[in-house]
């Protein structure tokens, strides 16, 4: 099951002719997920067969990463796996600090007011700037944008996927 699996990114093209890929990263900690001697597994988009490989080396550029992996020694090996993704057992999650949460942590969390008012789930998380953004589906179907700040959010229950907020006035 795929499911058991975090994305950490995406291979978007070849880079250069020995082998080099260019990777949209998908994770907040590149440096660990592309750090010489990783694992990572190569998963076909579609189809999901997966196998593993090994970091030989990696550098950021521009918005992307170069990574060359042990198990390619030229463009022909890599070409075939442009649009593949990459991911890690979820098991090989880095450790957060406190009240710092992953994506599928929060995503599908029953959020509540702080008198135990249903409002809604967390269905997506935008990053616009300063803090990030959950957005809730209402029972009216419509969308709240929960500004991600002490003042609002006052408790995240990953373990029962339940959320505690204070709604401020002029969020509803």
């Amino acid at each position: 099951m795929m499911d058991s699996f975090l994305s950490v990114g995406k291979i978007v093209n070849t880079h250069g002719i020995r082998g080099e890929v260019k990777i949209l990263p998908h994770t907040d900690f590149p440096e660990v997920r592309f750090a010489a001697k990783a694992k990572l597994l190569i998963v076909h988009p579609e189809q999901g067969g997966k196998f593993e490989v090994t970091v030989a080396v990696a550098r950021p550029y521009k918005q992307m990463y170069i990574v060359k992996f042990q198990e390619f020694g030229d463009i022909n090996e890599v070409e075939k796996y442009k649009g593949y993704d990459l991911k890690v057992p979820k098991e090989d999650t880095v450790e957060l600090p406190e009240n710092e949460y992953y994506f599928h942590e929060i995503i599908g969390c029953r959020v509540v007011d702080d008198e135990g008012n249903e409002i809604g789930v967390i269905e997506e998380i935008l990053r616009p700037g300063a803090n990030d953004v959950w957005v809730v589906k209402l029972p009216s179907r419509k969308e709240l944008l929960l500004p991600v700040i002490d003042d609002v959010v006052l408790d995240v229950d990953v373990e029962s996927k339940l959320v505690k907020i204070h709604l401020m006035e002029g969020l509803l």
